[in-house]
């Protein structure tokens, strides 16, 4: 596809992404995915040569459904709706169009996958892999002290990157978070990620830190802030060399905190506020979870299982 907008296609999107930015906050992440999708959408329509003002909803279902023939998970398609939604709204609100178009696009069905989540023991290998003879790496303490704090608190893997020492409250057990749009919130950190993270800013980081670290808490080899490319490789390596055969990323940490804390007893509220879920209906996909597991104890241990 040219991704090449012409004038004005190219000022419709500027003038989005610019409100997106400054008035509605949204974090670069999803600006540059909705960036993305609107560039498709918005070069499908120059290419037919069709006008903005000239959009009709059954021009944006077509392209809907010819996205969708394209195999994408019903979340990027949602998120693509979403997007189309969102820019017609603006253009309503900004008079460059007098109806919109998109005003009754539907979103497709949320897929009824449960999130993929580690048993207590895969938990506990994947934690202790980074002391394993089989790792033996000069950032073990810091691997450590990153899968600790990613099971410890459930953050995304975005919002691992970007914490801060100066956000960690260790004697207090708590560590401050921005968020998706950068809403705070405060979670809290066990004892044993605090343990670790305390030893990884004693006896590692001061020896990484270099013009580029900041205040950031996890540091590369030059200095810099851990990628979210490097959280994974470190989650993926450890799982393999732990012997976990599925594959698993950092979110499966989050689903893992989640789940293990319903599973524990915890009020599902509170596990929305931990994870930043805007909506309880985010968060009560994990209830799922909790009752299988609910249903497996039973048939194990109840005399009529």
């Amino acid at each position: 596809m040219n991704s090449k907008l012409e004038v004005p296609y190219t000022d419709y999107l500027e003038s989005f992404v610019n409100y997106l930015t400054l008035e509605r906050n949204f974090s670069p992440n999803t600006l540059q995915s909705y960036t993305h999708d609107l560039e498709r959408y918005l070069f499908s329509l120059q290419e037919r040569k069709k006008e903005i003002a000239a959009v009709t909803a059954d021009d944006i279902r077509q392209f809907v459904h010819e996205l969708s023939g394209t195999g994408l998970e019903p979340r990027t398609l949602a998120r693509n709706i979403s997007a189309i939604r969102s820019l017609h709204r603006f253009l309503l609100a900004e008079k460059i169009v007098s109806v919109n178009a998109a005003a009754h696009l539907r979103q497709p069905k949320p897929s009824k996958a449960l999130p993929e989540v580690l048993t207590h023991d895969e938990t506990f290998r994947l934690l202790d892999e980074p002391l394993s003879d089989r790792q033996n790496s000069k950032f073990m303490l810091r691997d450590k002290a990153v899968l600790e704090f990613l099971y410890a608190t459930g953050v995304r893997v975005s919002e691992l990157v970007s914490i801060e020492q100066n956000s960690c409250y260790l004697e207090e057990g708590f560590v401050r978070v921005f968020g998706k749009g950068s809403k705070e919130r405060l979670v809290p950190v066990g004892g044993e990620a605090v343990r670790w993270i305390r030893r990884y800013q004693q006896e590692l980081r001061p020896s990484l830190t270099g013009p580029d670290s900041a205040d950031h808490l996890f540091l590369n080899a030059r200095g810099g802030r851990l990628s979210r490319m490097s959280v994974f490789n470190i989650v993926r390596g450890c799982s393999i060399s732990a012997g976990i055969t599925r594959q698993i990323s950092p979110h499966t940490l989050r689903h893992t905190f989640a789940t293990h804390l319903l599973e524990g007893g915890a009020d599902l509220r509170a596990v929305q506020e931990m994870l930043g879920h805007s909506s309880i209906l985010a968060t009560q996909v994990y209830t799922h979870i909790d009752r299988s597991f609910l249903r497996e104890v039973h048939k194990t241990f109840h005399p009529r299982g």
